[in-house]
């Protein structure tokens, strides 16, 4: 039997709400489980809420404690939902920080809330990613996947791509 996958919410697109009142985006609760559920997931998970924070709101306690986690974390695969805007610097910082575990960055360009989402897609990828890549820290975007030292986001085009040689 394999080890189970640790998933580590921090936030991001994935998880906010939209007020209906005032248009806002707002952050509730995760919708992991919702989304495990509706993908009919068979992969043993362990889910663990860190934060609930927009990235461009996060800061070096918020990596900090991302990283303390992935640390002392007892699983060797760890998936992480994050913020697209600062996703790279979370996966830059974890990947000179962090060698002995597959690690899986995963964000959505639209909320899962609004019944559209990239979320549930990336989502799968990045479980499928975290069980067959080694060692490493990586970036799961719209199927594509990348080296924590080679990934941006393209803000014009809405997507995340290799940084030019």
């Amino acid at each position: 039997m394999n080890e189970p996958i640790r998933i580590f919410v921090t936030g991001g697109t994935f998880d906010k709400e939209y007020n209906e009142r005032d248009g806002s985006l707002y952050f509730k609760d995760t919708h992991l489980r919702d989304m495990l559920k509706l993908g009919r997931c068979l992969a043993d998970v362990e889910i663990r809420t860190l934060m609930m924070v927009d990235s461009l709101d996060m800061d070096d306690d918020d990596r900090d404690a991302i990283e303390n986690q992935c640390r002392k974390c007892p699983r060797e695969r760890i998936v992480i939902t994050h913020g697209t805007d600062t996703m790279e610097v979370t996966a830059r910082r974890l990947g000179g920080a962090i060698t002995d575990k597959t690690i899986v960055l995963v964000g959505a360009m639209i909320p899962f809330a609004f019944g559209s989402s990239d979320g549930l897609f990336n989502l799968g990828s990045a479980l499928a990613f975290a069980q067959s890549l080694p060692h490493g820290v990586y970036i799961a975007m719209n199927g594509r996947c990348f080296t924590w030292d080679n990934v941006r986001k393209n803000r014009d085009a809405g997507i995340f791509e290799e940084l030019e040689p």
